[in-house]
């Protein structure tokens, strides 16, 4: 069967990873041709001896026998060398591959943009990361194996048997192309299948890692039922595609059993003509009895290829659309390192719109941030707070305009040293699963622990970490789930302590947070803001009264900007702003 152009497209992509083992490669190929010489040899020997002993049993003598015996368990040896070779060997050259496939492309994932994850689904790509990778892998492993063993048995087992006897080898091997139109015809049953059960496998996952991950909103509101019922709906769909691939693979099975049963027809029949006739001997026709089992195996290794490569070349497809999927925020030819920073941010005719939309969250907004300035923005949800964070350090880049540091063009930077320059602390704190130390040191990795000490002390960390059971290596559970949210969030602010940036962003840092835990926290941001350019979004406006300047963003772009003072004077936006808030902290 001749793979679509789109297929071999695939497969000349996965041939430069195997350039690094070719010299396993090819002893493997070595390998399994050399394991079917014992299956091709062995009818030849059955069928000199029994043409011999026929002939004349006094010809079957010790010394006859014995070289005949020493041949056999030369083969035996042989094939049992070959065979755990290509079990070892090429399964690890096999790992070796989805190794360092698995490596691009969780690489690759790395540089892919905001907007890939705000369309992709978690699930889907760890399923690119496991299962399909595994069966790529084993499409490269067994898939060449498959084809040498059965191209090199089919093409000595016609030569021997063509010298044998032409006619029943050919009504033999003209057997062979319905076994390729079945094939064929099962192929594109399963290749529908096996796209269908790869989609599948990434959705249940996906489903499940969104209600374990949310588990505590699930049972907060006793919905377990309704997670079940999704999840049961996702795995019936699941257990349907399944069963139309089992279908589809046992039709291939009881057709290839037929086949190889009317195959065995032919060479018993046929061949016992030819024998009644005279045209062969008792000795090839035991052969060829011998023969078609090989003959049969080879179609079975087909068979496995087939399988193989309907599973390896969909895995492919899956695998190449991510790695397919563009950078779609990059370095610039050209562009440099970003060192000595000062800390000016300008903001210069921007307007944005999120791809794939038409509406404008920022039009033709223009500010500036001098050089250790501490400027807040505050207005309500929608108005492009958090976008206006984002371009800073290029997770989103402008549709129009330019975000300059120094005044120069971020992207004439490197995202690396770009990025190295800033210090975001988010509103929604991630820490990974590991100890305290990890978390904290996340944000200089070549920092010792003297230093993750003082960057704790400096964010109000490092009393409550003493009081841990184990201490800086107490480990945080998964996303930090053992901390507190001021806990978690006082550990973040030290993990940029750490970094020491000369521009801080601060997105609603304390706003999730009970009046305690936003007290202590406040006073850390105050600590690490000290000295530094920085930009805060906060909802509580309480917390934004000392801020070097405000700017009040609305749908109309840029509505206010001052004092708080100044502001409040002003009587507007900011001061209806500020006096409800004032009013919910009453209640409160």
């Amino acid at each position: 069967m001749s793979p679509s152009p789109k297929k071999r497209g695939y497969i000349r992509r996965l041939l430069p990873y195997f350039k690094k083992y070719r010299k396993i490669l090819l002893l493997d190929l070595l390998c399994a041709a050399l394991s079917t010489v014992f299956s091709l040899v062995y009818p030849l020997i059955v069928s000199s001896i029994t043409d011999r002993a026929i002939a004349d049993i006094t010809q079957i003598t010790v010394s006859w026998i014995l070289p005949m015996g020493a041949l056999y368990l030369f083969l035996v040896l042989l094939e049992a060398g070959a065979s755990y070779y290509m079990q070892a060997q090429g399964h690890i050259m096999g790992a070796m591959i989805e190794t360092d496939m698995r490596y691009n492309l969780f690489g690759h994932l790395q540089g892919l943009s905001f907007n890939y994850y705000s369309n992709a689904k978690i699930g889907q790509i760890m399923s690119r990361l496991t299962t399909d990778l595994f069966d790529i892998t084993e499409f490269a492993h067994h898939g060449p194996e498959n084809l040498v063993v059965a191209g090199f048995q089919l093409t000595v087992s016609f030569i021997i048997l063509l010298n044998v006897n032409v006619p029943l080898t050919l009504i033999i091997f003209a057997l062979i192309p319905l076994t390729v139109m079945t094939t064929i015809f099962f192929n594109l049953r399963l290749r529908t299948a096996f796209r269908a059960y790869r989609h599948q496998v990434g959705e249940i996952n996906a489903q499940a890692e969104d209600t374990l991950l949310g588990i505590r909103v699930v049972q907060s509101f006793t919905n377990e039922d309704i997670e079940i019922d999704k999840f049961e709906e996702g795995n019936q769909r699941f257990l349907d595609i399944k069963k139309k691939q089992y279908h589809a693979m046992a039709g291939y099975g009881a057709t290839h059993r037929t086949l190889n049963g009317l195959m065995r027809i032919v060479v018993v029949i046929g061949g016992a003509f030819f024998l009644a006739k005279g045209k062969i001997t008792p000795g090839d026709y035991a052969a060829y009895l011998l023969y078609i089992n090989t003959l049969l195996a080879s179609i079975t290794q087909l068979v496995n290829f087939s399988e193989q490569f309907q599973r390896g070349t969909t895995a492919l497809e899956r695998y190449f659309s991510v790695m397919d999927t563009p950078h779609g925020i990059k370095d610039l030819p050209g562009a440099k390192e970003l060192k000595t920073v000062k800390g000016t941010l300008t903001f210069e005719n921007i307007d944005f719109s999120y791809p794939g939309t038409k509406a404008m969250v920022l039009s033709n907004l223009s500010m500036t941030v001098e050089a250790g300035q501490s400027v807040a923005l505050v207005g309500p949800s929608g108005s492009g707070k958090t976008t206006l964070f984002n371009l800073i350090p290029r997770f989103w880049e402008p549709t129009k305009g330019r975000v300059l540091i120094d005044g120069q063009d971020v992207r004439n930077f490197t995202l690396k040293s770009l990025r190295g320059q800033i210090g975001i602390v988010q509103q929604d704190v991630y820490l990974f699963s590991g100890t305290i130390f990890d978390n904290i040191v996340y944000g200089r990795p070549e920092a010792d622990m003297d230093e993750v000490i003082e960057a704790a002390k400096m964010a109000g960390a490092h009393e409550f970490i003493s009081e841990l059971p184990d201490g800086y290596h107490t480990y945080v559970g998964e996303r930090g789930i053992k901390l507190s949210g001021g806990q978690k969030q006082r550990i973040s602010i030290a993990r940029v302590f750490l970094k020491n940036p000369p521009i801080l962003l601060l997105d609603e840092a304390t706003s999730s947070l009970d009046n305690e835990s936003e007290f202590l926290v406040q006073q850390s941001l105050e600590r690490l803001a000290h000295g530094r350019t920085t930009l805060t979004i906060a909802h509580r406006l309480s917390t934004i009264r000392n801020a070097d300047r405000i700017w009040v963003l609305t749908e109309n772009g840029l509505e206010e900007s001052g004092t708080h003072d100044q502001l409040l004077a002003l009587d507007g936006v900011y001061a209806n702003l500020y006096h409800q808030s004032q009013r919910t902290n009453e209640v409160t």
